[in-house]
């Protein structure tokens, strides 16, 4: 017999049948020429020129799970007996029957948060955009959210993290993206309905499974429903599992399932997280917004905000100035969005505008990153941006931000080094088209997501190419020698060559093997050098 929590669906009575916005004026989407259906987003849509001269992002991927300092999914590994997370948790904070992620929530106080002074580090260290997390798998909003209690002006910050982001970004001429990942809550945050499958505590359900409404009267939560947060027990770790192995594998073949099919047993959320997301939209205006999905969440909940949020910003300003980044794009899908490739590359130039988002650490602050110096270094991150805009690309970086609001000081370190590149040759990158090779040079790089673990160390003899008014810039990833040869320019009419950013003319001399390039001392950079190349017919101008 299904207990009162596996019956849970959040709101009463909202439901998803037909239309997801029918009868609540809330809900209304904006008019306009995009329809809620794939075949009306990608006949229309265009990627916005500030997007494809942007080129650069810096992310803040910042929630309750960084207090712990410990590392990505917290708030689902907490509850996964043989997790280090769940060890960490119960050395630290307590059983999970007993403090469940809510309590995390509350110890979020971001106490030394600077939005400013961390923007005016990140935009000097080059970059055009800048994306704030909104919400993660644990269902938390990071802003005053009309239509979910659990958010930071009620619980944690006390305070609106989103706007106050967006007012920071903008005023230093920043454009503004929110990242929107709890669309996966309803699932992925089963196991706070489970219990140990062994040891002194086995059996003893946690804390999701226990906590009303009624339980926070006198406390801290009260007026809040913890069944809101944790999204219901729709698929809950069934009773007399005994072992850890036999709970690892029920989660995953059941509350790991990562699709973006609607579930059947929770309708409430997906109405609640169109109303939410809506939400987001209106009150905040976005530049850009993140879905952590394949194509776009929860069917046809997401076609309607893709519609509303292209409608809305073309009432607003007269055309559509807005990217969506989503994963895994089918062919007929890919001109409605733009798509993202998580931790990884593209190998050849692509005809439409993407992203890769990745992170120089653990997408959640994780303080061994910094005591064993593990992050990504700064001249890893130069040369995929150089690559991957080579190729028609962006990159969002994202750099880690403790619970208290903070970057480390190794982190801070590589973000002066990004920059450190990005103003002497940044000219090579911003506002550039790519020319008709991507590069050359001898490392080979697949395309895919996740394949940064595969990829090898760059060399100075790898050349990306970008163009921009009627220049060609080659970049090197690398310190060179004395002499770059670049072996793509061995028959083209070259007439000038430059070190971006010294119209001073450098010598060189064309042969059958290239362009060889004398470069002076001083002229490049640990990282590598971008020189500027003027020729007849070499680019269109």
């Amino acid at each position: 017999m299904l207990s009162r929590r596996t019956l849970f669906t959040g709101a009463a009575g909202l439901g998803v049948a037909g239309s997801l916005t029918a009868g609540v004026s809330l809900a209304a989407p904006a008019d306009g020429p995009f329809k809620a259906d794939w075949g009306s987003l990608a006949a229309q849509y265009r990627t916005p020129d500030w997007f494809r001269d942007a080129k650069f992002g810096l992310w803040a991927h910042w929630s309750a799970q960084c207090v712990p300092e410990a590392g990505d999914w917290y708030a689902r590994n907490m509850y996964m007996q043989g997790q280090r997370q769940y060890d960490h948790h119960l050395k630290t904070y307590g059983h999970p029957a007993d403090t469940g992620f809510m309590e995390i929530d509350n110890l979020w106080k971001a106490q030394n948060w600077n939005p400013d002074e961390l923007l005016d580090l990140y935009k000097d260290a080059g970059a055009k955009y800048f994306v704030a997390l909104a919400n993660h798998h644990d269902n938390f909003d990071n802003y005053a959210s009309k239509f979910h209690d659990w958010n930071s002006t009620r619980v944690g910050p006390m305070k609106d993290l989103i706007g106050i982001w967006a007012k920071a970004a903008r005023a230093r001429g920043l454009k503004f993206g929110v990242s929107n990942h709890s669309a996966h809550a309803w699932h992925w945050f089963q196991v706070a309905y489970g219990y140990d499958p062994e040891g002194p505590r086995a059996g003893q359900r946690y804390d999701a499974w226990k906590l009303t409404k009624y339980d926070g009267k006198g406390k801290w939560w009260e007026g809040l429903d913890p069944q809101e947060l944790y999204a219901g027990a729709v698929m809950p770790m069934p009773d007399g599992l005994t072992s850890i192995k036999a709970a690892n594998d029920f989660h995953e073949a059941h509350d790991r399932t990562w699709d973006e099919n609607p579930p059947l047993a929770n309708p409430a959320f997906v109405r609640q997280w169109y109303l939410r997301c809506k939400d987001l939209i209106d009150s905040y205006q976005p530049d850009l917004i993140y879905f952590d999905n394949t194509e776009l969440p929860l069917g046809q909940a997401g076609l309607d905000i893709a519609a509303h949020y292209y409608n809305a910003s073309l009432a607003r300003s007269g055309k559509v100035d807005v990217v969506i980044n989503a994963k895994n794009l089918t062919d007929d899908h890919r001109a409605a969005l733009v798509e993202d490739v998580e931790r990884g590359f593209r190998s050849g130039i692509e005809p439409l505008p993407w992203q890769t988002d990745t992170c120089i650490g653990d997408w959640h602050y994780n303080r061994e990153r910094y005591e064993k110096k593990s992050y990504l270094g700064a001249e890893a991150v130069i040369h995929r941006l150089c690559d991957i805009v080579s190729k028609n690309g962006n990159l969002l970086l994202s750099i880690p931000v403790r619970g208290d609001g903070t970057i480390d000081s190794e982190e801070r370190r590589i973000v002066e080094q990004i920059g450190s590149w990005t103003k002497r040759f940044g000219d090579a990158i911003y506002g550039t088209r790519p020319w008709t090779a991507a590069g050359e040079g001898p490392t080979e790089v697949a395309g895919g997501m996740f394949g940064e673990s595969k990829l090898k160390g760059f060399t100075p003899q790898d050349i990306r190419f970008t163009t921009k008014a009627g220049a060609l810039y080659a970049m090197t990833l690398g310190r060179p020698g004395e002499t770059v040869t670049i072996e793509s320019l061995a028959r083209h009419s070259v007439r000038r060559v430059e070190v971006v950013g010294h119209p001073a003319p450098l010598a060189f001399r064309q042969d059958g093997k290239g362009l060889h390039v004398t470069i002076p001392a001083g002229a490049s950079h640990d990282f590598g050098v971008a020189l500027k190349i003027i020729g007849r017919g070499l680019v269109a101008a």
